[in-house]
């Protein structure tokens, strides 16, 4: 039987949003991306850091970040990649579940290289903040970025799902 949700740390995620499995680890895309293609990848077993994982869930997120990485990148016409892991509640980690995100960076795309990071804590904190509200996200508008709805993410996972790993 199918999973219906994957847990992210005290969250559940919809398995429309979740375009790729391993036995370790899981992908989905991002409810508030920062760019075109912002994606997690995060263990099927709750780890809060790093140095909890095993060295098989390890090699299984990075390798997973690495192919992934250059599908996103060459299906969104980027030139970069950003590959941000915050590991703790004092780096930004606002989900204590460890989690990759993959970003498709193109020229320009922030007027200051660095000020993704600023908007991927921004994001986090909000994403964090809204599930634990359990409101509507349909209709819902933060600093002028709507959410996501289910339906648009899984019409995004449906395109990720055609990468072959």
């Amino acid at each position: 039987m199918a999973v219906e949700y994957y847990d992210f740390g005290p969250h559940k995620i919809h398995h429309s949003s979740v375009f790729h499995t391993t036995d370790l680890s899981f992908a989905f895309v991002n409810l508030r991306p920062s760019v075109p293609g912002h994606v997690l990848v995060c263990p099927k077993r709750e780890v809060k850091r790093v140095t909890d994982l095993t060295d098989e869930e390890t090699i299984d997120l990075w390798y997973i970040a690495k192919r992934l990485g250059r599908q996103l990148e060459n299906y969104h016409k980027a030139s970069s990649l950003t590959f941000c892991l915050q590991d703790g509640p004092h780096a930004g980690q606002s989900v204590p579940h460890v989690h990759i995100h993959i970003l498709p960076r193109k020229a320009g795309d922030y007027e200051n290289n660095d000020d993704i990071y600023e908007d991927i804590n921004e994001k986090e904190k909000q994403f964090h903040q809204s599930l634990q509200e359990d409101k509507e996200k349909r209709d819902r508008s933060i600093e002028g970025k709507r959410e996501r709805s289910i339906e648009e993410m899984a019409i995004e996972a449906d395109e990720y799902k055609k990468f072959t790993f």
